[in-house]
């Protein structure tokens, strides 16, 4: 029983994971109330409920016990309890970053990206996007969890259909459709879940750690209802081929959206097969893992030969985010202790590296007015900090050693090869095309001599570089000394890999001293 609550939660008098679900609807409040006023009050109270809910997560992260493996901050409280139904939330050491980069991202988009209209309602929807997120990463009701991962389509349809570019309202619809069709399965496959279990919990329950802990479906239901949620998931990472969403979303999205897009709303698919799909399902998950591989390692290739092909510059980088989370999948399902720590950490490292490259590609269109590769030329020549600044995001999104993103990868590729060795040799393609389209990128946009449109092109301001160093120290710092976050989450995921091997006839490879 190593995630029962009664073990480990902490004796909190004060709700903070409530706070952090509770503060941003807040926030979205004041922004709508305070803007009637005051134009230039709604950002100003969009901050401070922002800074306040990053200070929260900040708050966690320090009062966080990493010697436990289970959840700790329980809130739980009866909501509909004829069907066992209640407001229950918690966090772990998977979650737990996750949760921190949801808190800190937020604040800094708000105060780095500015709207082109009508800030009072955008700058709302961030708002209730931001308490959304939040909700999907600390909710341990099932029916709860289903809230908040529909909550957050409303807000960034509305950002991407009502700030975004020219196409922006057919990407917004293609968002919507996508999500809400795969969630259609998962509302099925919770439903069935509850129901099925009930014979084997007791009663008719929503709650994650009793049906995890306590359900005894059969090995075909539970193969059925991990393939519903995983549907609902795939889609939200996405894997191929339920991907096309993606590309169209990020390129027509402002910038602010597809920072948030990709440093945490595609996350809750990454991390929802983690939580809800491992944690409920170990059998079908082990049983699944073959399909899972190759759709992650189909996703890495396709996606960084996509990337290559882009003469979009900001389609590039969606396309690149493809093939990130097909390595995230890759160590989820390895199922072994460094591999799954790896795909933890690299959901938040690809979060900071991908949302630091939308965010270098938004302040190019906004100088330039165009991301076409073609027509940048020698920026470098003209700006070179801001060409500094976007060769350490670049290179981190590469993978280059000591910086975030090779720990997190390095650690999946080493702890997937032993179950799933012929996957990782194919994947680790994927590593050199990363290489490739983003020197390749960098080469064509910042070196040679700039011509007549780009020689103007604007220096790094103070406040985009304040923005970009806030990014900027926290990939070279978890590059550095990755052991704060590695010490965090490595207890909660071993002990979701002992709950995948006492439930299954699964074990993962266990080496001696001498690496054998």
């Amino acid at each position: 029983m190593m995630f029962a609550v009664s073990e480990t939660v902490s004796s909190l008098s004060f709700p903070i994971l409530t706070s952090l679900v509770v503060v941003p609807l807040l926030g979205a409040v004041a922004v709508l109330m305070l803007g009637r006023m005051r134009a230039e009050w709604g950002k100003l109270a969009a901050l401070i409920f922002s800074v306040v809910t990053g200070a929260l997560s900040l708050w966690v992260l320090q009062a966080f016990d990493s010697t436990e493996a289970g959840f700790q901050f329980v809130s739980r409280h009866e909501w509909i309890p004829a069907w066992g139904i209640s407001w229950h939330l918690g966090l772990d050491g998977i979650s737990l970053f996750l949760v921190v980069l949801t808190g800190v991202l937020f604040p800094l988009v708000i105060a780095g990206v500015d709207p082109h209209h009508d800030e009072r309602p955008y700058f709302a929807w961030l708002l209730i996007l931001q308490s959304g997120v939040m909700g999907s990463f600390v909710s341990l009701d099932l029916f709860l969890f289903f809230v908040f991962f529909e909550i957050v389509l409303v807000p960034m349809y509305f950002l991407i259909g009502g700030w975004g570019y020219d196409e922006r309202v057919y990407a917004a619809t293609k968002f919507f459709l996508f999500t809400m069709a795969g969630s259609a399965f998962m509302l099925v496959g919770i439903v069935a879940t509850a129901l099925l279990s009930r014979g084997s919990v007791g009663e008719v329950t929503f709650d994650l750690v009793a049906l995890a802990e306590d359900s005894a479906l059969s090995v075909t239901q539970g193969r059925w209802l991990f393939a519903a949620f995983a549907i609902a998931f795939a889609v939200k990472v996405p894997l191929f081929p339920v991907h096309t969403w993606l590309p169209d979303a990020h390129t027509q999205a402002p910038t602010a959206g597809s920072v948030i897009l990709a440093g945490v709303l595609l996350k809750m698919g990454t991390y929802g097969m983690l939580r809800f799909g491992v944690y409920l399902f170990p059998e079908a998950s082990v049983w699944a893992r073959p399909v899972l591989y190759t759709l992650a390692v189909i996703g890495i290739l396709y996606g960084a030969i996509a990337a290559t092909m882009q003469t979009d510059l900001k389609r590039l980088v969606a396309y690149s985010s493809v093939a990130h989370l097909g390595f995230i999948v890759l160590g989820t399902f390895a199922l072994t202790d460094q591999a799954t720590t790896g795909g933890v950490m690299q959901m938040v490292n690809h979060g900071v590296s991908t949302g630091a490259l939308f965010l270098l590609v938004g302040m190019i269109y906004e100088r330039r007015h165009t991301r076409q590769i073609a027509e940048l030329r020698g920026l470098q020549h003209v700006a070179p900090i801001f060409a500094g600044f976007f060769m350490v995001v670049m290179l981190s999104s590469i993978g280059l050693p000591g910086l975030n993103g090779f720990v997190g990868e390095f650690l999946i590729l080493v702890g997937s090869f032993d179950t799933a060795r012929w996957w990782v040799v194919t994947g680790t393609v994927g590593v050199v095309l990363a290489a490739l389209y983003l020197l390749w990128a960098y080469q064509r946009v910042f070196h040679g001599e700039p011509d007549s449109a780009n020689s103007g092109f604007v220096e790094l301001r103070l406040r985009e570089g304040l923005l970009l160093g806030a990014f900027v120290a926290i990939i070279v710092f978890t590059g550095v000394y990755p052991k704060p976050m590695l010490s965090r989450i490595e207890p909660s995921v071993n002990a979701l890999i002992e709950h995948v091997e006492a439930h299954t006839t699964y074990v993962q490879p266990v080496h001696d001293e001498a690496g054998e």
